[in-house]
């Protein structure tokens, strides 16, 4: 019986810390107590185990150094830089500016305001990468709207709570670093890898409103003229938009000419965003107003988290900067930010620092927990056996990714995302990649999958963030002065599920077309095409005519390059030197001096 269990250690060990988790206790204590428990019984157990045990005291010598290695880790520095930005520009108000100046800009379209929130969640999770800020501050602005203009509040709800989990896979994504460092891959090409995907679920999200305001158009009115406060006037932003577009272009063009084509389009991007951002300044300050009012404040309210996401993406994309250096860049972007709209103030500061203390070591603890899970389950070959499970399903890579994708998706029932990053992905990368699957590949299907965890009940934290911001008891709009009812809980779980259908079917469509991932490796290079040719060298003779370094071949040149033989000075050509006294004969090296090299 024993050696059944000595035997089946690593399953049993691992169901074990799932009936700790689903009892309730905390995901760091319980990786780290399941870890040293087995790892007593596991030692006791390692002479009837047949040798598939390896553990022994000595081995815990190895938990500081392991300890250590999670601390002096500097790519998870970029965690508390990425917080500390997203916390400072959701108190810095620029949510707010945006979801008022893009509701406005979409106001008189039928879904206009949800079409707007789903485009500012997108601008939010590229600037801020924090789920709950974004959730949170879009519950807190423009839910009170869409009420007050009669939205159906499913629809609203679900909006508002998948627009915010988008900040899950747009870079740069706190999920995408934790996973890029469980993977061993850089958190860069884990960045150009998501950033297609992410652009395309986004897309998925506009195209399931505009279908909704057609279906039912009751549901999501355009907003009445009155609440259109910056007017109207669109042309003149198509004009900006057409004018940005050909410096784009121009800039691109030049850039590409001129040995810059890996850059170019980035570069150009921002040459373009500053150009429209000028035109924009110069007719608000000089008056001539050949702008409408809602385009200066369209462009003028953009531009600011554009040129943020250039200075973190743009950097890391270049290759200038690591993503920490990107991320302490964001982080000083955001100070100015809030320091521009007369936001930076000690009390704002204070409450971001305490926010991104706790999320930093909220997020340390399960990691060292993990380590310590990790040593004793190598122990027990848990890594083979669920290597040996994972590539023995049927079907080959493809059937890997789904059994792998169900699997993920229902554990996000009961763990988060981050629990999800530290105990199930470094088990299932050793056997993704003995399978040849690409781990960038790999992650950005995790990383759309635990998206999902955000979405779907009962621990659906996106749905919880909304419901503490959500009306509970009906109230008086101080707009309309109409009595609003309240959201209930069934309505914002019920409104989330057709955009966790299409989370899903985002998870299909990254399985199906690796390439939009696949980009992030650049054109791919046939070579069978590579052709060398090196260039001619005047008086080398093309390399044939060399003589051998210290002496010439028969009937050539002695000394071809002009080199003194590697003799002894003195040596008649083609003759070996002799050499002083106390010197090596066979290499021709006199002795150093003061060791009997001198009388």
């Amino acid at each position: 019986m024993m050696e059944l269990i000595a035997q089946n250690l690593a399953p049993i060990m691992f169901a074990s810390l799932v009936i700790f988790l689903l009892l309730g206790y905390p995901v760091a204590f319980s990786l780290a107590a399941n870890g040293l428990l087995f790892f007593v019984i596991g030692v006791y157990l390692a002479p009837m185990s047949g040798g598939s045990i390896h553990l022994s005291w000595p081995l815990l010598n190895a938990m500081p150094e392991r300890m250590w290695g999670v601390l002096s880790n500097e790519t998870l520095l970029a965690i508390p830089f990425f917080t500390f930005m997203g916390l400072m520009l959701e108190k810095s108000g620029m949510a707010e500016d945006l979801l008022d100046t893009i509701g406005q800009l979409f106001g008189p379209v039928r879904g206009g305001l949800a079409y707007a929130v789903v485009i500012v969640g997108a601008l939010l999770a590229a600037t801020t990468g924090v789920v709950a800020a974004s959730v949170i501050a879009m519950g807190l602005i423009s839910l009170p709207i869409m009420l007050r203009y009669g939205y159906d509040r499913k629809i609203a709800s679900g909006v508002i709570t998948a627009s915010g989990t988008l900040a899950q896979i747009i870079p740069p994504s706190l999920v995408l670093i934790i996973l890029a460092d469980q993977l061993g891959r850089s958190v860069g090409d884990m960045y150009k890898g998501a950033l297609i995907p992410g652009m395309i679920l986004m897309g998925l999200y506009l195209g399931y409103v505009f279908v909704m305001s057609i279906i039912r158009p009751n549901a999501m009115p355009a907003l009445p003229k009155e609440a259109r406060t910056l007017g109207s006037g669109v042309m003149s932003l198509v004009v900006v938009l057409a004018i940005a577009g050909a410096v784009f272009y121009g800039t691109d063009l030049y850039l590409a000419t001129n040995h810059a084509a890996n850059d170019a389009g980035i570069l150009a991007v921002f040459a373009a965003v500053i150009v429209a951002y000028v035109i924009a300044l110069a007719d608000r300050g000089l008056k001539t107003n050949l702008m409408s009012r809602l385009a200066q404040q369209v462009v003028i309210v953009l531009i600011p988290p554009l040129a943020l996401i250039f200075l973190v993406l743009g950097t890391i994309f270049l290759g200038v900067a690591t993503p920490t250096e990107g991320g302490a860049m964001g982080a000083v972007g955001a100070l100015i930010l809030s320091a521009m709209k007369g936001r930076l103030k000690f009390d704002v500061v204070r409450d971001a620092l305490t926010s991104t203390t706790r999320l930093s070591a909220f997020v340390m603890f399960i990691l060292l927990g993990a380590r310590v899970f990790s040593l004793t389950f190598y122990g027990v070959n848990g890594h083979l056996w669920v290597e040996h499970l994972l590539t023995s399903l049927p079907g080959g890579q493809l059937g890997f990714l789904l059994v792998v994708s169900v699997m993920v998706f229902f554990l996000a029932f009961f763990l988060d995302f981050f629990e999800l990053a530290f105990i199930i992905v470094p088990l299932l990368a050793p056997a993704a990649e003995a399978m040849g699957i690409d781990l960038i590949w790999f992650g950005v299907i995790l990383g759309v999958n635990m998206q999902t965890s955000f979405m779907h009940p009962p621990f659906g934290f996106a749905l919880f963030f909304l419901r503490s911001v959500a009306p509970k008891v009906p109230y008086l709009d101080r707009i309309t002065g109409k009595t609003i009812a309240p959201v209930k809980t069934s309505q914002i779980y019920w409104g989330a599920v057709p955009f966790l259908f299409i989370q899903i079917a985002m998870i299909g469509l990254v399985i199906a077309f690796p390439q939009m991932v696949m980009h992030y490796k650049g054109p791919t290079v046939d070579p069978s095409t590579i052709e060398m040719k090196l260039p001619d060298m005047p008086g080398l003779g093309g390399m044939g005519g060399l003589a051998p370094l210290g002496g010439a071949p028969s009937g050539g040149d002695s000394n071809p390059l002009g080199l003194p033989p590697l003799g002894m000075p003195g040596a008649p050509t083609g003759q070996p030197a002799t050499p002083p006294q106390g010197g090596d004969a066979s290499l021709g090296i006199p002795a150093p001096a003061g060791l009997g090299g001198l009388n």
